[in-house]
């Protein structure tokens, strides 16, 4: 399944790697799934694993950060988005529209309110974690 993963379902998955969060990182890892990003959700990975204070709560080593970007590299598929989207009433959010177009996406996964009220979003469901794992 070709699916845009929300920043915030990586980065909590590799927190509290226990339920269904996790088991969207496994089912990376496994090459269940395949994972559609844009140098846009790259970044947004690095600057929130990177930010000093989240670093020192979570425990994350520079080694973690590099663990998850080459794990989101090597499972994943780099588009670039040519069509800007501003459908999301969180403006920062719409990146991962955009990438999910752009990468003919299955579906987007997230928890964000932001994006699972846009469901479907042109023909591309928005589903939780325990959703996408239900449909693997």
């Amino acid at each position: 399944m070709r699916a845009v993963i929300d920043t915030g379902v990586l980065i909590s998955a590799m927190i509290k790697p226990a339920g269904a969060i996790g088991e969207v990182l496994h089912a990376l890892r496994d090459g269940q799934l395949t994972t559609i990003y844009s140098t846009d959700i790259l970044v947004e990975i690095i600057e929130v694993l990177g930010r000093p204070a989240f670093r020192t709560k979570y425990h994350i080593m520079p080694e973690d950060i590099t663990g998850l970007v080459n794990l989101v590299r090597l499972r994943g598929e780099l588009v670039t988005p040519q069509k800007k989207i501003s459908a999301c009433r969180d403006p920062k959010d719409n990146k991962f529209l955009e990438a999910a177009l752009a990468g003919e996406a299955d579906c987007i996964v997230s928890g964000d309110a932001d994006l699972l009220v846009l469901t479907p979003f042109e023909d591309i469901p928005i589903l939780r974690p325990a959703e996408v794992l239900a449909k693997l």
